[in-house]
Parts: C-alpha cells; structure tokens; sequence
C-alpha cells in the first residue's frame, strides 16, 4: 500500500508541475489564428513532446547527473528549491521565470509552430517537471519501478492531449478565475512535496540534522 500512495504521489505531482488546466490560455492565446484543425494537431504535438521528453528524463536523467558527478542528494536539495520557486508562482497564479521568462512568451507570440516550443518544452516539460521524475526515478531501480513511472508519464501526456484539445471549451466554462484557483491549489501540494524533496536530500547531506 505504501509504494502505490508513492506513485499516486509522483503522479500527483507531475501532474501539478506539468499543469496543462493552467497552460490553456496560454494555449488559447498562441492557437487563436488556428483553424480546429491546425488546434487539435498542435494539441497532439505537444502531448507526445511531453510525453517524449519526460520519458527520456526517466532513462537517462541518473546517467546524466553521473557524468556530471552530482549526487541525488544535491540535487533533492537543488531540485527541491526550483520545484518551490515553481510552487510560490503558481499560488501566485502566475507562469513562473523557471518555466518561461518574459523574453521567451513574446518570443513565442512571433512563431508559427509553438506546439514544441514553448507549450511543450519549457511551459510543461520544464526543469520542475524533468527534476521531479529524475528523483523519484532513483528510489527503486528496477523495471517494474520504471515500468510503472513510464505508464504514469504517458497518462499525463494523455491528459495534456485531451486538456488541450478542449482547451478553448473549458476556458469559457472554468474562466480565469475558475483556472487560477485550480493552479493555486496545485502550487499548494507542490510545494508540500518540493519541501519533502529538500529534507529528504538535506538529511542525507547532513545526517546531523535526522
């Protein structure tokens, strides 16, 4: 029961990081000149980018930080205090500079193809999202462990594809108000599990502390 309240937790909190229910009026606002067709192929571009680039974090996030020789506990620590910054501008319900700056949502205004860059990548397969599947990853390295985070990936991928491709519906029916207060209380059980991430690496780092 205690390993799949783990998972239900990762899941929850990809899901919160990853946000597509606060990405759609920024989806919105970049499709408007879309017709439904060209809409529903960005949505789809953008659900298997995710998927795509949190998968490869899965597989290759540990091997990365090896080369670099950075310890999992350092990067709880250093993880955990992005995924928080993330968290304080969500319960702001603003887009936070960790995932997107200014200079990078203008930029985005001026370019015809935006299901990549920026919907997928930074907006919801960001560096939150990318550190959170990289910790949890480590935990238990076996295939059923990343058998099941894969299965978890492609479900929130799923949910970024049907989000998207209902995004103009829900934003008439959730408003902005509606959709600010779901991002407030997803930035909330984010910065609950960023918080765990950081005493997690810090009583490694510093076992005094335990």
């Amino acid at each position: 029961m205690h390993e799949w309240a783990e998972y239900a937790k990762f899941f929850a909190g990809l899901l919160a990081i990853v946000n597509p229910i606060g990405a759609i009026p920024v989806f919105v606002s970049l499709t408007t000149n879309q017709t439904r067709a060209e809409r529903y192929r960005t949505a789809s571009l953008a659900a298997v980018s995710v998927g795509a680039v949190l998968l490869a974090a899965l597989f290759t996030g540990e091997a990365i930080l090896g080369f670099f020789g950075i310890g999992i506990a350092s990067f709880q620590v250093g993880g955990g205090i992005l995924i928080l910054l993330i968290a304080v501008s969500m319960m702001h319900a603003r887009v936070s500079p960790a995932k997107q700056t200014a200079e990078e949502a203008q930029d985005a205004a001026d370019k015809e193809s935006v299901a990549v860059v920026p919907l997928a990548i930074p907006l919801l397969a960001g560096p939150g999202s990318v550190s959170t599947i990289i910790m949890y990853a480590h935990r238990v390295p076996t295939r059923s462990h990343y058998a099941i985070l894969s299965i978890e990936i492609l479900l929130i991928a799923l949910l970024v594809w049907v989000v998207f491709r209902m995004a103009p519906r829900l934003a008439d029916m959730m408003g902005r108000i509606g959709i600010n207060v779901l991002t407030r209380i997803m930035g909330l059980i984010l910065a609950a599990i960023a918080v765990e991430f950081m005493a997690s690496g810090l009583r490694q780092l510093l076992p005094g502390l335990a």
